[in-house]
């Protein structure tokens, strides 16, 4: 694809990510999309055949950013402690943001009957994001910064919380304490106190 095709891909998936935010991922229409992206229905239809294709590279976009996030930092041996708090930070942020939160569409999706009898790809996510997040936790358990966890509970205790608080952000106001307390406490689980605050 030539470079103003795929310029022309990321403007639909970006105009078509609040949709989804807002309303699901069901109620999202492929008219939705082209109003949304200003691009006539031939146009969206060069590039797209559904809008569970635009979703399913909205998903797939975000978990190699993080992938690439976790390895280029890790790549360059930056502190463990501080990768944790980037990225923490930024769980933080989204906690509090019901309204960008793709967790809804995200269930409806994966949900879905159409997945049905296939593979489950919800937990093929689930894997690849445990994968990623090990190979930091585990990096900084080498690195003497966090404590010898149990890995994958520690995992699941992120992912979990992260997506919970989430869901019930599309549902109820979320009070910043909840993931100022759910971020302190893993950081209490993880980092070594003799670690805390120092660089590497």
């Amino acid at each position: 694809m030539n470079k103003r095709g795929q310029e022309t891909r990321e403007h639909i998936k970006r105009c078509a990510c609040p949709l989804f935010a807002e309303k699901g991922f069901k109620q999202v229409t492929m008219k939705d999309v082209c109003e949304a992206a200003g691009v006539s229905r031939g146009g969206l239809y060069c590039h797209y055949e559904s809008t569970r294709q635009i979703f399913q590279e909205i998903i797939g976009d975000l978990m190699s950013r993080q992938d690439d996030v976790f390895e280029q930092r890790i790549g360059r041996g930056e502190p463990a402690v501080r990768i944790l708090d980037g990225i923490l930070e930024e769980y933080r942020r989204e906690m509090l943001d019901g309204r960008s939160s793709l967790s809804t569409a995200i269930y409806e999706y994966f949900s879905s009957p159409d997945l049905a009898g296939r593979r489950n790809a919800l937990y093929e996510q689930y894997v690849r994001s445990a994968n990623t997040w090990k190979k930091l936790l585990q990096y900084g358990i080498d690195r003497g910064e966090f404590r010898r966890v149990e890995i994958d509970a520690v995992f699941d205790l992120i992912v979990f919380s992260y997506q919970g608080v989430r869901m019930y952000s599309k549902l109820m106001p979320v009070d910043e304490k909840i993931p100022a307390g759910i971020i302190r406490e893993i950081r209490k689980i993880l980092v070594r106190s003799d670690c805390d605050g120092n660089d590497f």
